[in-house]
Formats: structure tokens, sequence, C-alpha cells
């Protein structure tokens, strides 16, 4: 028999499952306006790079190699653009019992899950164009090297929150690091 019973899970169930949120909790989300964030950033780095590569371009192998390249960072610019709104859906946090959990990604999802008690830093910071957006990035900062978990696209009052929250959480599970 090839096919599966009806009591068996389908794959897209056994997704949703493994990036669930912890028992008891839900995700909570980050502001739409990470989209327009990183649309921002896309065209501010695209369309420039792409008119004077296109010109220098232009003028260095002939006019069609420069349109090819103006071509390409429309496309790109395209892309990024209709992608910024599912990876900006995508980013969502919860707050277990012992732990801090993160998920994120479309093409490649994430799940990253963080310890109260391996939390050594968590700040908040906001560039320019995050500032007039009104958004901020929380950043939790653990022992381990390659650890250092974001959470983008949080307005400031929520990002204000889930600092003073889990720094709250790491001193009272501190493990004497």
């Amino acid at each position: 028999m090839t096919g599966s019973s009806p009591s068996s899970p389908t794959p897209a169930s056994r997704v949703e499952e493994a990036f669930a949120a912890p028992a008891g909790t839900s995700w909570s989300r980050v502001s739409p306006l990470l989209a327009w964030y990183r649309r921002l950033l896309i065209l501010a780095a695209l369309l420039p790079g792409a008119a004077f590569g296109g010109v220098a371009i232009g003028l260095w192998w002939g006019w069609f190699s420069g349109g090819i390249l103006v071509a390409l960072a429309v496309l790109a610019a395209v892309i990024g653009w209709l992608a910024a709104k599912p990876e900006a859906r995508s980013w969502g946090y919860a707050e277990g019992p012992t732990d801090f959990y993160l998920t994120y990604g479309v093409v490649v999802r994430q799940l990253v899950v963080v310890p109260y008690g391996r939390m050594q830093v968590v700040d908040v910071t906001s560039n320019l164009l995050e500032q007039a957006l009104g958004i901020a990035t929380v950043r939790v900062r653990t022992a381990a090297t390659t650890a250092d978990t974001r959470i983008p696209g949080l307005r400031f009052d929520d990002a204000v929150l889930l600092r003073d929250q889990l720094a709250a959480r790491s001193e009272t599970f501190s493990t004497g690091l």
C-alpha cells in the first residue's frame, strides 16, 4: 500500500508540529513594518547599484551588457519586494516556562530555543531607518559564540517590554556562569 492511512499525519502537519509554539503559548509576531523595512533596504541597495553599475558596464562592455545588469538588478528587487512580506510574517517568538523560542524563515524554517539561564546580554538596537519606521531589534546573546539570537521588527514598546522580561527571566534562571 503506497498511500498513507487517514490517521497518519501529513507531511505539512508534521512540519507545523515541528515548528509549533511551546505548549500553552502562541507565537507573538513582529510588526508588519518589518516588510517595509526590508523593501526600503532593497531599493536603497539595488536601484542605485543597478543605475551606476549599468552605466559603468555599458561604457566598458557595451550598452547591451549594461542593460542586462540593470534588468537582473530590477528582477532581484522585484523578487525581494515580493518576498519581504512572507519573510516578515514568518518571524515569531514565545516565552516558555524555562526557555525562549524564536521561529523564522520561509524557504528554510528555523526554530531556536534559548534557555533563560544561558542568556547573558539582552539589548535593543534601532538604526535610523528602523527609528523612522518605529521598530527595533532585540538581540539575545549567550555564552556560545554562535548563539546570537535577534528578533527584528518589533515596535519600540514591544521591544522594551521583551528586553525587560527576558533580562528578568535570565536573572531568575541564572546558571552562575
